[in-house]
C-alpha cells in the first residue's frame, strides 16, 4: 500500500518526529524511504550532507532502503514534485497550539494543492498507527479518505471509528450510512460516532475516548484550490489532536 515514503528533514524537532514516524510506517510496509532536504540558503552543504547521512543510517538500521535527496528552492513546490513519485508524504506538524492561525502550514498546503497523494501530518510523538479513526462528512474527498482508511485497516486488521459532527442525529445517520456500507462490503469492522459540536472538538473527544492513534480525513481540494471553510475544519482537527492525520484530497 505505502511502499515508497517521502519525508523532509531540516533539523527541527517537528521534522525529527515526522522522520521517526516514517521509519515506523516504513517497517510495517517494507517501504523505501526517500529522505529529502530542501536548502533555502542554510544550513551549509556540509551540515546538510551530515544530516542526510545520519538519516540514511537510521533507515538502513531499520532494515529499509534509503534514498537521500538534496534540493534547493522553495520547500513546498520542491517537495510536491518529489511527492509525485511516492505513495505518501510525511511532514512535521506546525502550530499545535489552539491559538495558532495556521495548523496546516505552507508546506502541507502546497503538497495538497500540487499532488494527488495522501499527506500525513505527524503528531508530537511516534505512533504505531494501529487503530484508525475517520473524520467523515460525506463529501468527495471524505469518501476517498474512507477508501484509503478501509485499505489501511484491512492490512493492519483494525476497526475503523467513523466520526461525524452534527447537531442533527437523523441527518448524521444518513451521512455515515455510506461509510458503513463501504466498510461492510470490504469486511472491515467499524464503530460509528455521531456527536454534536464542532468537528475539532468532536473528533478530539472521540479519539481520546477510543484510543485511536491514526486519523484519516479529506482535504477538500477542488480544481487545485483549498476552500477556506474546509481548511479551517482541517486546521481545527489538527489543533485538537496530536496523532498522525492522513489527509486525502
Amino acid at each position: 500500500m505505502f511502499t515508497r515514503l517521502l519525508v523532509a528533514i531540516d533539523g527541527s524537532p517537528q521534522a525529527d518526529e515526522a522522520f521517526e514516524q516514517t521509519v515506523i510506517l516504513g517497517r510495517r510496509f517494507g517501504a523505501t524511504i526517500v529522505v529529502a532536504t530542501v536548502r533555502e540558503g542554510r544550513p551549509s552543504d556540509s551540515d546538510i550532507g551530515a544530516m542526510l547521512e545520519r538519516a540514511g543510517e537510521r533507515v538502513r538500521a531499520a532494515g529499509l532502503k534509503a534514498e537521500l535527496v538534496q534540493r534547493e528552492g522553495d520547500p513546498g513546490p520542491v517537495l510536491a514534485e518529489l511527492a509525485k513519485g511516492s505513495d505518501v508524504a510525511l511532514v512535521g506538524r506546525r502550530g499545535r497550539s489552539s491559538a495558532s492561525a495556521d495548523a496546516l502550514g505552507t508546506t502541507v498546503t502546497a503538497l495538497l494543492k500540487m499532488v494527488e497523494r495522501p499527506v500525513i501530518v505527524c503528531g508530537g510523538y511516534p505512533s504505531p498507527m494501529r487503530t484508525c479513526a475517520l473524520a467523515f462528512d460525506g463529501g468527495d474527498t471524505s469518501r476517498r479518505a474512507l477508501e484509503l482508511a478501509a485499505r489501511y485497516a484491512g492490512i493492519t486488521d483494525s476497526a475503523v471509528h467513523i466520526i461525524h459532527a452534527t447537531d442533527d442525529r437523523a441527518a448524521g445517520l444518513r451521512v455515515v450510512g455510506a461509510a458503513e456500507a463501504t466498510l461492510s462490503l470490504q469486511g472491515v469492522a467499524f464503530v460509528t460516532h455521531i456527536d454534536p459540536g464542532k468537528p475539532g472538538d468532536v473528533v478530539a473527544a472521540a479519539v481520546k475516548r477510543t484510543g485511536c492513534d491514526a486519523l484519516f480525513a479529506g482535504a477538500h481540494v477542488s480544481r487545485g484550490r483549498l476552500s477556506a471553510i474546509s481548511v479551517s475544519h482541517a486546521e481545527e482537527i489538527l489543533r485538537h489532536t496530536d496523532i498522525p492525520v492522513v489527509i486525502q484530497q
